[in-house]
């Protein structure tokens, strides 16, 4: 998977979509947030990764350099891409980084930031009702890392009770999860109590709550869908 494709697409997307509409349009799908304060979101975070990088520890968000755009937004916000992959190249990709999952080689940032780009790419889309497409891989990793980090401790309260389990299931061929209690996951098929249908663009904005449940085909104790959506919100 290469994530700084996907990072350097996905953020040049959204920028594009940023510089053509009113930036105080507001995004449903982050409430309280203008397009304008999700472009400079990503922007600022994609800087505020590239610093950790630089540095190796955490810096708070606030002391991020250039953390707002002083002229054109879109060249702001693409150009925060490059500081990130060079941030990565000048430190070593492998070299161990302040995450809030605990050290971390320096490219995991750029995953998560290119999931990130991904996910704030799709509320700009949905806000200005434009169409969204991400290639099933890209879609697919991002459903993964966020398995991940909910799996790494993200979550704050139990996901699935005792007994109960998730099935997500890509009818185009880009994947399946089984996640269990812990939570824990895997790729493999297997029977759970309630299984996500659909294709993976599709299961992935519905479980990053961007979409309805109804998007999707539930299979099983809906019940179950329902409470890992309430108790995962960001």
């Amino acid at each position: 998977m290469d994530h700084a494709a996907v990072l350097v697409d996905h953020t040049a997307r959204l920028a594009a979509l940023a510089a053509a509409a009113d930036p105080a349009t507001p995004v449903p799908t982050c409430p309280e947030w203008s397009l304008g304060q999700l472009a400079r979101h990503v922007g600022r975070g994609h800087r505020w990764a590239a610093e950790i990088v630089r540095g190796g520890e955490f810096v708070h968000p606030s002391a991020v350099a250039d953390g707002t755009p002083s002229g054109d937004q879109a060249l702001w916000l693409t150009g925060a891409s490059g500081l990130l992959l060079d941030a990565v190249a000048r430190t070593g990709s492998d070299s161990p980084v302040w995450t809030f999952t605990g050290p971390r080689p320096a490219t995991w940032w750029v995953r998560r930031r290119a999931c990130e780009a991904v996910v704030h790419h799709a509320d700009a889309a949905l806000a200005l009702d434009a169409p969204f497409a991400a290639a099933p891989e890209a879609a697919a990793d991002t459903i993964s890392e966020w398995l991940g980090l909910l799996a790494d401790g993200f979550a704050k309260d139990p996901i699935l009770t005792e007994g109960t389990s998730l099935h997500l299931h890509a009818t185009d061929g880009a994947g399946e999860w089984l996640v269990r209690p812990g939570p824990v996951w895997e790729h493999t098929h297997e029977k759970a109590t309630v299984a996500l249908r659909g294709p993976v663009t599709d299961l992935m904005l519905v479980l990053l709550r961007r979409r309805p449940l109804a998007t999707v085909e539930v299979l099983g104790d809906g019940s179950v869908a329902e409470d890992w959506l309430e108790r995962t919100a960001f």
